[in-house]
C-alpha cells in the first residue's frame, strides 16, 4: 500500500511537523466555551467545508501526485501533504471546539443587565461612543466590535446595566466608560 494512504505516526515525524500538528486551544483552564448560535453555525459550516470539499479535493491531488513516482522532488505531492496536515489540524481543532461549545442565545438572556450576547454602547472620557458585542472566544471580530466574554472589557461590563460607569485598565492606563445602551439581538 502506498504511504500516501497510511496514517503517519506522530513518533515518525520530525519535531517541526509534530509541533505543527498540535492543536492550540486558547481556552483558559476551567473556562466554559460559550458561543452564540450564529458563531456555532459558522464553526459547523467551516467544519463541513473542510470535510466535504477541501479535504477530498486535497486527497485527490495527493493521490494523483503520489502516482507520478518520485515524491522527494514532487512539489504537488509535498504541498498536498502539507495542506492535508493543515486541514486535518483544523478539523481536529473544530471538532474539539464544537464538542465543548455551550450555545447561548442572546435573545433569551434577561434584558435588564449585561450578560453574554449583549450589545453594549459605551461612551469614553472624550465623549466618543463605542459599540461592543460580548461573544464567545471563537467569534472575536474587533472590526465589528465583537469581543470575547473573557476579555478585560467584557468582564468589567458583565452584570452592569444602562447608566452604570466602569473603569477598564488598558495599556494606556485606566479608562472610565459610561454605559449608554444595552440590547440583545440576533447576531449574524
Amino acid at each position: 500500500m502506498s504511504k500516501a494512504f497510511t496514517k503517519e505516526q506522530d513518533d515518525d515525524l520530525p519535531d517541526d511537523l509534530r509541533e505543527e500538528l498540535e492543536i492550540e486551544d486558547n481556552t483558559p483552564k476551567g473556562t466554559k466555551n460559550y458561543i452564540t448560535p450564529a458563531g456555532f453555525a459558522r464553526l459547523h459550516a467551516e467544519f463541513d467545508d473542510l470535510m466535504k470539499v477541501q479535504r477530498p479535493e486535497t486527497v485527490k491531488i495527493v493521490s494523483w501526485a503520489a502516482a507520478l513516482g518520485d515524491r522527494s522532488e514532487n512539489a504537488d505531492y509535498l504541498y498536498g501533504k502539507k495542506r492535508l496536515r493543515e486541514i486535518d489540524k483544523r478539523i481536529r481543532f473544530l471538532t474539539k471546539r464544537i464538542g465543548s461549545a455551550q450555545v447561548v442565545d442572546p435573545t433569551e438572556q434577561p434584558h435588564e443587565k449585561i450578560y453574554f450576547g449583549a450589545t453594549v454602547v459605551v461612551s469614553d472620557q472624550d465623549g466618543k461612543d463605542h459599540t461592543y458585542t460580548i461573544v464567545g472566544m471563537d467569534e472575536i471580530d474587533l472590526a465589528r466590535g465583537h469581543i470575547s466574554w473573557i476579555s478585560p472589557l467584557a468582564k468589567a461590563l458583565l452584570g452592569k446595566q444602562e447608566g452604570d460607569s466602569i473603569v477598564v485598565h488598558t495599556p494606556a492606563g485606566a479608562q472610565e466608560l459610561d454605559i449608554i445602551e444595552v440590547r440583545y439581538e440576533n447576531l449574524d
